[in-house]
């Protein structure tokens, strides 16, 4: 059993124990001595690592110590952090809402004939930035001047009748389709609709000038046409936009696109909407599709 006594011979070695002293120099005499085993000093070096981490992990749980260790953030800054990136969020998701109703307001205002106001939408931002308005450019000056006076596009011209708007005005069919659906004012349809080929010419009615060119999530992209003699018409669902605001377009003139897929297969319904002095109008009592 050679492998068993040479066990025993180095478990000996490790346990048994070694003296350790201290002479003086000038009295060759031992002043201090301690018996060590190397067994022992493992014991004592395993001992103090326990004992350091078991200090170390007191101070981390029950002192505030952590908070001055460079790069170290507690929970309550990293609360302090998220509360202030929520807060920001809402601010900008509100300043967005505001936006919206503006919008929206104006888009009455204008249907009814009246001028579109400004509104500030709040008083105190979280993000502090400059409340100076911005000053009109001479495009939308030109287009204000032309809108709001008693030009050939004026907001405020004098409606005339169907028959006599008719007579004056050569409208186009805007879209090669069927009408799926008809002007009606008390089931709340204000145009037609009209199924039609995917990717399909949208075709301006008449000769005016692009009051709006916008994306909604309800009706995808929107052009208006202000018209002369206060008729404006308004196009929804299309897929693509070719024409801008303040642009002036002829009556024949590509404007956009339908819907990408045929109604058939999903797409959306082209919708027309003619408006006259503010009003809704059937927009059959003045195009021949």
């Amino acid at each position: 059993m050679k492998w068993i006594k040479s066990i025993s011979s180095r478990w000996s070695s490790v346990m048994r124990k070694r003296r350790f002293s201290m002479h003086g120099v000038e009295a060759q005499s031992e002043e201090w001595h301690i018996l060590i085993s190397p067994a022992g000093v493992f014991a004592a070096i395993t001992a103090l690592v326990f004992l350091i981490f078991a200090v170390v992990l007191l101070l981390v749980a029950y002192t505030p110590i952590v908070e001055f260790l460079p790069g170290y953030k507690s929970s309550a800054a990293r609360s302090r952090e998220s509360l202030m990136e929520s807060i920001m969020r809402l601010d900008s998701i509100e300043r967005r809402m505001n936006d919206m109703l503006v919008y929206n307001d104006n888009i009455s205002l204008i249907m009814n004939g009246k001028t579109p106001a400004v509104r500030t939408t709040i008083a105190a931002d979280s993000v502090h930035r400059a409340k100076n308005l911005v000053l009109p450019s001479l495009e939308d000056s030109l287009l204000r001047v032309q809108m709001e006076g008693d030009g050939e596009y004026g907001l405020h011209t004098t409606v005339r009748t169907n028959s006599s708007m008719r007579d004056n005005m050569e409208m186009v069919v805007p879209v090669d389709g069927i009408i799926t659906s008809h002007f009606n004012l008390r089931e709340g349809i204000y145009g037609i609709r009209m199924a039609s080929a995917a990717m399909a010419q949208i075709m301006a009615i008449a000769d005016g000038v692009v009051l709006t060119s916008v994306w909604t999530p309800d009706n995808s992209n929107i052009v208006e046409i202000q018209h002369p003699n206060g008729l404006l018409s308004v196009y929804k669902n299309l897929s693509q936009v070719l024409v801008h605001k303040g642009q002036f377009v002829k009556g024949g003139e590509v404007i956009g696109y339908t819907a990408e897929t045929p109604v058939s297969d999903g797409g959306n319904n082209f919708e027309l909407e003619l408006w006259n002095g503010g009003k809704a109008v059937d927009p059959e009592g003045y195009i021949v599709f």
